[in-house]
């Protein structure tokens, strides 16, 4: 029953999503509001199929229906309630599935909030949804069917994989990816339908800030998320190793990056149009080539899925999508030519293109060192592989500069600069910046890459608090309905500054753990080993048996100073289906530092253990940042309103122009 009634949604959206984007392009030169109406519908019912496709998945899931094809492969009768419900996206099939989920409700919404709006656009921005829509329905209706039935049926099922089994992460940080990703099918849209009306009004440019902003918030999210879980779950003391598809999420969300940049460019002196779309194309065609690294199993990668079929369709997609979006580009860029031009190299106009020419070179170095190993092999036969070495060596120079940038942009002004005034706007920001730098070399630190570092990125930090400030200090002393008047004509410029303090964040955190302190333990029962100052204890070994597997725990006092800091737990998981174990480290946050443990071995009599250890400093500043992320992202997507009787456009401050 599951499966007929899945298949039977599966092609309901198949058959919406064809006539759908039929009439879309169709209706997209002489559109009228019956075509819309149609069009829309088309749309709800695409959306509506999925989402109950997906709650008939996980009615199957929870049921233990193992007649469904997905279940299963990933059901078990033994997995607690809730991860046999993110088990959806634990596999190939479910993550399209899901994928599809995402895509139906951000469909749905786009349809309403259009609504009576932009005639001349809805039509094709509906189109190139639901194009792509018809792509992944076709994918869940033939090769990657999560709902053919299985004959005989079996009594029971393996389970999800086990690491995705070892930590709460799992539960929020896939969604967030997949929000990410599918998110960026929307200024994709907006992108394609601006290109063939050959116009971005600002009412449109709104609507692709917009809907880009919410797909690079969830992707943001998402990536902190995945590097948080690859810490807290892989045992290997670290959260970023440039895996394929560690990148495949790091180069949308670096082109979405710089669309943000540009287009305020755009707005502000009415420059880099077309240049401004063709970063959103990009960041959505990036998103393609993620989904392909992650479920054609071309690589190999502990984030990826299993060899599927679908990888060579993905390809194939792909193609299709880089022709179209060229021949759109070279087609139609023409009738979005600049109104106006650069006037001075040191203006906000000047730092803004530097920063996309950075994001952009960031984006290709990130891109080349993921793909050209698999060109390598696809047209040399050659095995080769392309380390951290290469990014670091390539990423973090790059990194310095746009964190620089994130400092030196906003203190300029548009267009022709007042010397004098602009050197007034670097005086706090940069004292900050040396006043770090001295600190630092105070307390010991003698490197000069970590003062540079920790120096720019005091400034950067210095530039926003500033810049978010000034304007509410300039006009303090005026009742509060003109201060949040303030706060809302320039929400998005203090939704920027937020990001960018969150960046900071990330920048401190990165440069502070890469000085973490290693060592391979081995103890025996109340046996003391040492590690940059701490005392590590082994108590002893025990094992506990859970519904879905076997756990084997050491526990660790730590001590500093004859303190008691903490008791680690780090512990051995045996699954049934598993035939090696899987570790879940045990991470305990001591002031600035992490105390991060595994538990590589142990004798079966408990009488000696073996401990990787890590002491890890500033690391938890990455996880620190997501809240801060997560407000800039609000902020700056809060709709703009009148407050307490103040219009809002007339909140301005001598010699402070707010956005």
């Amino acid at each position: 029953m599951n499966s007929v009634l899945g298949q039977s949604l599966i092609v309901l959206a198949l058959v919406a999503a064809a006539f759908g984007a039929t009439a879309g392009w169709v209706t997209g030169n002489r559109p009228s509001p019956r075509a819309l109406l149609m069009l829309r519908g088309a749309t709800y019912v695409f959306g509506s199929a999925l989402i109950f496709a997906n709650v008939i998945m996980v009615l199957a899931l929870v049921g233990h229906d193992f007649s469904v094809k997905y279940v299963s492969q990933v059901g078990s009768r033994s997995t607690p309630l809730y991860i046999t419900i993110v088990s959806l996206w634990s596999a190939l099939e479910g993550s399209i599935l899901f994928w599809g989920l995402i895509l139906g409700v951000f469909a749905i919404i786009f349809a309403r909030s259009l609504k009576d709006k932009f005639a001349t656009h809805a039509p094709y921005a509906l189109a190139t949804v639901l194009s792509v829509g018809l792509f992944f329905a076709f994918l869940l209706a033939g090769p990657s069917d999560p709902f053919a039935a299985v004959s005989p049926v079996p009594p029971d099922g393996p389970g999800p994989n086990p690491l995705l089994q070892n930590h709460l992460l799992m539960i929020v940080h896939p969604p967030m990816l997949y929000f990410g990703y599918v998110g960026m099918i929307l200024p994709f849209a907006v992108a394609v339908a601006a290109l063939m009306r050959g116009e971005l009004s600002d009412g449109w440019l709104k609507v692709l800030r917009r809907t880009t902003l919410i797909a690079w918030g969830f992707l943001t999210v998402g990536i902190i998320m995945g590097a948080w879980w690859a810490y807290e779950v892989l045992g290997w003391g670290g959260y970023w190793a440039w895996d394929p598809v560690e990148n495949a999420s790091f180069l949308p969300w670096l082109a979405a990056t710089a669309y943000l940049h540009s287009t305020i460019v755009h707005e502000r002196r009415r420059m880099l149009k077309a240049w401004t779309l063709s970063l959103v194309i990009g960041a959505f065609l990036l998103t393609i080539l993620g989904t392909f690294m992650t479920r054609s199993g071309v690589f190999n990668s502990v984030h990826s899925f299993t060899q599927s079929m679908i990888g060579p369709l993905f390809l194939v997609f792909l193609t299709v999508l880089i022709i179209f979006s060229i021949m759109l580009l070279v087609g139609r860029a023409h009738l979005l030519v600049a109104e106006n031009r650069i006037e001075a190299i040191i203006s906000r106009e000047t730092a803004f293109l530097l920063n996309n020419v950075v994001l952009t070179i960031f984006t290709f170095t990130v891109l080349l060192g993921t793909v050209f190993p698999l060109l390598a092999e696809a047209v040399r036969g050659v095995k080769l592989s392309v380390g951290e070495p290469y990014f670091n060596r390539m990423a973090v120079p790059l990194g310095m500069l746009l964190v620089v940038l994130m400092g030196v942009g906003p203190l300029l002004p548009w267009g022709k600069p007042n010397l004098r005034i602009v050197w007034r706007a670097f005086v706090a920001p940069l004292a900050l910046g040396v006043l770090v730098t001295i600190g630092l070399a105070a307390a010991g630190m003698r490197d000069w890459r970590p003062l540079v570092t920790f120096g720019a990125c005091g400034f950067a930090a210095g530039t926003s608090l500033r810049e978010m400030l000034l304007p509410f200090v300039l006009r303090w002393g005026e009742d509060v309905g003109a201060l949040l008047a303030v706060a809302s004509a320039q929400r998005r410029r203090l939704g920027a500054h937020l990001v960018h303090l969150g960046i900071v964040v990330v920048v401190a955190g990165v440069c502070g753990s890469s000085f973490k302190h290693t060592a391979d333990l081995s103890l025996a029962p109340n046996e003391t080993a040492t590690l940059a100052g701490y005392s590590i204890r082994l108590q002893g070994v025990s094992e506990r048996n859970e519904a879905h597997r076997q756990v084997v725990v050491a526990t660790l006092v730590i001590d500093r100073d004859g303190k008691h800091v903490a008791d680690a737990t780090p512990s051995l998981n045996y699954y049934r289906t598993q035939r090696e174990p899987v570790g879940s480290p045990s991470v305990q946050t001591s002031g600035l530092n992490d105390l991060y443990f595994s538990l590589m071995s142990f004798e079966p009599d408990g009488s000696r253990v073996a401990i990787k250890a890590f002491v890890v400093p500033l690391v938890s500043w990455l996880w620190w940042s997501l809240p801060v992320f997560v407000l800039g992202t609000l902020v700056a997507l809060w709709p703009r309103r009148r407050i307490a009787g103040v219009r809002l456009g007339a909140a301005r401050t001598e010699g402070v122009v707010l956005s």
